[in-house]
């Protein structure tokens, strides 16, 4: 039986529960007073904010637009840097090229450039012999506003090549394979109404 409820000794019964009602208060006064020194009420908000920080990451991507209007102007053509990209300098036989291209803001404020497959061009030439384009056999393309941060360029997905000639004429039949054995290529890539910067040359084995 417990001897908080039914306590013994030579004095009153009411006595004993007084003391330890008395010793029970002291211990949750101390308990209170230990607890609010450690949690500081009113100095909370202040010194999480500071201890929060945003991931970097998140934090890279972020885009301030303009406070003028709110939204990001369209990209003047010399404003933008586009550039082929292959994934190898050399193929070996039945390796297949994969191509991409690149596309950066050059100027000092964030602008929108659209970087849909409707401006979108990849062409494959070998000499003066143009042997692949990608829009020759071109289904629903579509538009894609994208915002550009100044120097921070943006990469397409990249196109599989399939080492074979393309014409518009011939979207609908098997194509002739291009020369390989060492044979030289050069990727010509458009976007957004800007032709790109050079070439990317590649080898066919």
């Amino acid at each position: 039986m417990s001897t908080l409820r039914d306590p013994v000794g030579p004095k009153d019964r009411k006595v004993y529960i007084r003391r330890r009602l008395l010793v029970l208060a002291g211990l949750l006064a101390i308990i209170v007073f230990v607890v609010l020194l450690i949690v500081k009420p009113g100095s909370g908000g202040p010194r999480d904010a500071q201890e929060v920080e945003v991931p970097k990451d998140l934090a890279s991507e972020t885009t301030t637009a303009p406070a003028d209007d709110g939204e990001p102007v369209a990209c003047a053509a010399g404003q933008i840097k586009v550039t082929p990209i292959t994934d190898k300098t050399d193929y070996a036989a039945g390796e297949l090229p994969q191509l991409a291209l690149s596309v950066e803001s050059t100027g000092t404020d964030p602008c929108s450039a659209d970087l849909g497959t409707a401006g979108m061009d990849f062409a494959v030439s070998s000499g003066d012999d143009e042997v692949w384009r990608s829009q020759d056999c071109q289904t629903n393309p579509e538009s894609l506003p994208v915002i550009l941060d100044p120097g921070k360029p943006v990469t397409t997905e990249a196109m599989q090549w399939d080492r074979t000639r393309s014409s518009t004429e011939t979207c609908d039949i098997t194509r002739d394979p291009v020369s390989a054995d060492g044979a030289s290529y050069h990727l010509r890539v458009t976007a957004a109404g800007v032709q790109g910067t050079g070439t990317a040359q590649f080898l066919l084995f």
